[in-house]
């Protein structure tokens, strides 16, 4: 059994699964596995991990307990602050490998534009050369920073996983990664289950109207801008509920009310204003906690 999902093609022609399931703050070992188990038994097969979130191991133990060949699953990961830099980068993606237990990596990102990014992609484009990885990219960067990279880059990133739901939908930037053939890839996409935006009058609606959860529609609104998406639940109930979103759509003007939600506002931090803090690190460890 598989979700019936739809793929986008990265630049390379590789295809992703336009949804994936986040593992982000699932650590508890129970939860982890029972999330990850139903998941996998649903349909869902692209999985997004980082090595800051502590839980690559087990993701990898739930894979292969599943006896479902590697090559039919698309596994993400990424490559945190402090392995930034040509070697600490080779090193840290060796390491997420073996906990892992792959050989290779259907997605490496660059968790953060934090100091050193070049040198880190360097080291991301011999590995895709290599054939490790076949689709790299960044995460949480901004114009300016995608700007550099592709300035002192072989290979340009192929995607860019940022916070995104319909009180913060990126406009700006996911029109700059539309014109540079750059996926968007959607973090939050649920607004990282903000009551306030599940309970929103204009969303309840609209859901009423599909006979579906507010959730379901966000996740569907997020479908039909072209964006990837890699909701998080440790509730079997949501879970399968995040796997039922293609079986309706969005009409122009349901599209263009949500699209009027946006408010600017981020439910995470923002990544910008912490690239240059000495104590960016510190910080970020608490936020991931």
């Amino acid at each position: 059994m598989t979700v019936k999902t739809k793929v986008v093609e990265a630049v390379n022609g590789v295809k992703i699964p336009q949804l994936g399931f986040g593992v982000y703050k699932i650590k508890k070992k129970e939860e982890f596995e029972t999330a990850i188990s139903e998941a996998i038994r649903i349909g869902f097969r692209h999985f997004d991990t980082a090595k800051i979130y502590g839980n690559e191991k087990a993701l990898g133990v739930a894979i292969e307990k599943s006896l479902i060949p590697r090559d039919q699953f698309f596994i993400t990961s990424k490559v945190w602050n402090t392995d930034h830099g040509y070697k600490a980068t080779k090193k840290a993606f060796e390491q997420t490998c073996k906990k892992l237990n792959v050989k290779y990596l259907d997605m490496y990102l660059i968790h953060f534009a934090s100091p050193h990014y070049l040198e880190t992609w360097k080291a991301m484009e011999e590995l895709y050369m290599e054939g490790r990885i076949k689709v790299i990219g960044v995460a949480n960067f901004e114009i300016k920073h995608l700007e550099k990279l592709m300035k002192h880059s072989k290979i340009p990133p192929m995607i860019n996983q940022i916070e995104t739901h319909p009180e913060f939908p990126q406009n700006e930037l996911h029109d700059y990664l539309k014109n540079h053939r750059i996926l968007h890839e959607a973090w939050g996409p649920l607004g990282q289950g903000n009551k306030a935006l599940l309970e929103h009058p204009e969303l309840k609606i609209i859901a009423h109207e599909h006979q579906k959860t507010v959730a379901q529609v966000i996740l569907r609104w997020h479908l039909q801008r072209g964006i990837i998406i890699i909701p998080k639940s440790s509730n079997p109930k949501r879970i399968k509920e995040n796997s039922e979103i293609f079986n309706f759509t969005l009409s122009s003007e349901e599209m263009g009310k949500i699209n009027q939600l946006n408010t600017g506002r981020r439910y995470s931090i923002n990544p910008t204003g912490y690239i240059v803090n000495p104590f960016y690190n510190k910080l970020m460890k608490i936020f991931i906690k």
